[in-house]
C-alpha cells in the first residue's frame, strides 16, 4: 500500500481522537470563542465551488469580523483584485470556513459554517470605515468553532522576529506577474515601485 484509500486504513495509522480534541468543538460561539473573533485582526476564508476550493486572506484592525449572535459572523467584503472568487463561490455552493488568528498567539480558531451575502444598505454602512462601505458582508452561518493548538505555529516560528524572511530571499509581486506577463508590455520593477502608493489609495 502506497497510499491511505479508506477511512479504516487512516484510523488504523492515525487511531483514536483524543478526548479533549472533540470536547474543544461547539455549536456556537461560546463567550472565549467569540473573545477571540473579536481580538483577531486577520482571518482566511475558504469557500467551495463548481471549479473547486479557494481560500482568501482577510485583514483589518481587530473587531472586523462582527459577532452577530452565537451562531452568526459578518465580515466585510473590502477592496481587492475584483476576482470575487470566494464570493462567486458562496452563491453557489454557501459552505464555507474561516481560521482566526491574532499575532503573538500561537491558537487559532476554526469555523465552519455555511456563508451568504449580505447587501442591506444599512448593514453596510455599519461596516464603513475610513470613509467606504464594502460592497456587501459575508454572513457565516456558524455550525461548529474549535481552537487549533499552537504546534504549527511554534514548528513555522509564524511570529519569531528572527524567523521573518528578508525581501530578497522572496519574488516580488511584479516580479511574478513579469514571469506570468513575458509576451505583454509589462514592466514588473515599475509595478514594485508605485505599489505602495497604489495601495494608499485604494486599500478601502
Amino acid at each position: 500500500m502506497d497510499r491511505i484509500q479508506t477511512i479504516e486504513q487512516l484510523e488504523a495509522i492515525y487511531g483514536e481522537v483524543p478526548e479533549r480534541a472533540l470536547v474543544k468543538e461547539s455549536p456556537t460561539l461560546i463567550p472565549e470563542y467569540a473573545a477571540f473573533v473579536r481580538r483577531a485582526p486577520f482571518c482566511m476564508l475558504a469557500t467551495v465551488g463548481p471549479e473547486g476550493v479557494d481560500v482568501s486572506p482577510r485583514g483589518d484592525p481587530p473587531g472586523f469580523v462582527r459577532v452577530a449572535d452565537e451562531r452568526t459572523l459578518m465580515l466585510p467584503d473590502r477592496r481587492g483584485n475584483n476576482r470575487v472568487d470566494s464570493l462567486r463561490n458562496i452563491v453557489r455552493d454557501g459552505r464555507a470556513s474561516l481560521i482566526f488568528m491574532i499575532p503573538g498567539i500561537g491558537e487559532t480558531l476554526r469555523v465552519n459554517g455555511r456563508a451568504d451575502l449580505a447587501i442591506d444598505p444599512g448593514l453596510l454602512e455599519s461596516f464603513a470605515f475610513e470613509g467606504k462601505t464594502p460592497r456587501c458582508i459575508v454572513r457565516v452561518h456558524v455550525e461548529t468553532v474549535y481552537f487549533q493548538c499552537q504546534k504549527a505555529l511554534a514548528r513555522s516560528g509564524l511570529w519569531d522576529p528572527a524567523a521573518q524572511a528578508d525581501r530578497s530571499e522572496v519574488p516580488t509581486a511584479g516580479q511574478m506577474l513579469q514571469a506570468l506577463m513575458q509576451d505583454r508590455d509589462f514592466d514588473g520593477d515599475e509595478y514594485d515601485r508605485t505599489y505602495p502608493e497604489h495601495m494608499a489609495r485604494t486599500i478601502y
